[in-house]
């Protein structure tokens, strides 16, 4: 599943690439949104991975697949920041997914530290690797603990850019210019939690869930953050906590801002979204 070594920047891009589309099937498979024909099989020590598959007998599992290649290219570009993927029942979200990316030069590293979820610049590929490990198992177990879907979902999917490097008129193949992002509407207290984080030499991923706090049953306490706003803005997404990181301040995802609440010079980000997937007849 991952590249015998991650010492090269072209490397570290297959990783993240598949580590995107492995965390994509998985969710899309946990949650029951496509059938087990969209799927093929494959093990990373004893878990076992559905991974979307062209199949073309459900066009839905079709679309994911594209948007995910689109992702690809914004990801060869180092174009974007941050992807969203949201579970609606209309008009509120129910889930959604967030794929925060970052890019850096390899700058050489004495000292390492490890929280045990998250992994810095500078480690071996072994360790890289059981970062990815323990991402996906993290992942999985998530998605084992989220109450069921309601019947009528539509699925949703928003890349935003990093400004000073995206062209204007960029679009990824098979996204659009998303000119009306509204808030993301949430019926009840949303809770964040914090599936984990990959850093090779070359990228950075995270991966974070929103969802209501009730429809969580159980999860590990070191997993849940600070409760965020029933209403967040796309353009709160980009608001950020401050974190060390090879000695300078990097940004996290924070959802307790909304668009209101920004202030500064900042622009707002370059949004862009494929069509919205309805999934009335998921299995």
């Amino acid at each position: 599943l991952f590249p015998e070594s991650i010492t090269t920047e072209q490397q570290s891009l297959v990783l993240v690439k598949r580590l995107l589309a492995i965390s994509m099937s998985c969710i899309t498979y946990m949650r029951g949104l496509f059938p087990e024909s969209s799927y093929g099989t494959r093990y990373l020590d004893d878990l076992c991975l559905k991974i979307l598959r062209e199949d073309k007998s459900c066009l839905g599992s079709l679309q994911i697949v594209k948007w995910i290649q689109g992702c690809f290219d914004a990801l060869e570009k180092q174009y974007v920041n941050l992807g969203f993927y949201a579970l609606s029942s209309n008009p509120t979200v129910t889930e959604m997914y967030q794929f925060k990316f970052k890019y850096k030069k390899k700058v050489p590293q004495m000292d390492i530290s490890s929280n045990h979820r998250e992994f810095v610049a500078g480690l071996c590929s072994r360790d890289v690797k059981q970062a990815s490990r323990l991402l996906l198992r993290t992942l999985y177990l998530l998605m084992q603990d989220l109450g069921p879907l309601p019947s009528d979902i539509t699925l949703s999917m928003k890349l935003l850019y990093y400004n000073d490097v995206t062209p204007k008129d960029y679009q990824p193949p098979g996204f659009k210019e998303d000119g009306s992002p509204g808030d993301l509407l949430f019926a009840g207290d949303p809770i964040n939690l914090r599936v984990g984080s990959v850093s090779t030499d070359f990228h950075l991923m995270k991966i974070r869930v929103t969802t209501e706090k009730k429809r969580v049953r159980k999860a590990d306490s070191n997993l849940i953050q600070k409760n965020g706003p029933t209403e967040i803005s796309y353009q709160g997404l980009d608001c950020e906590e401050e974190e060390e990181e090879e000695n300078t301040k990097i940004n996290l995802l924070n959802l307790a801002f909304s668009q209101e609440e920004v202030v500064g010079p900042k622009k707002k980000k370059k949004v862009s979204e494929p069509e919205k997937l309805p999934l009335n007849g998921r299995k």
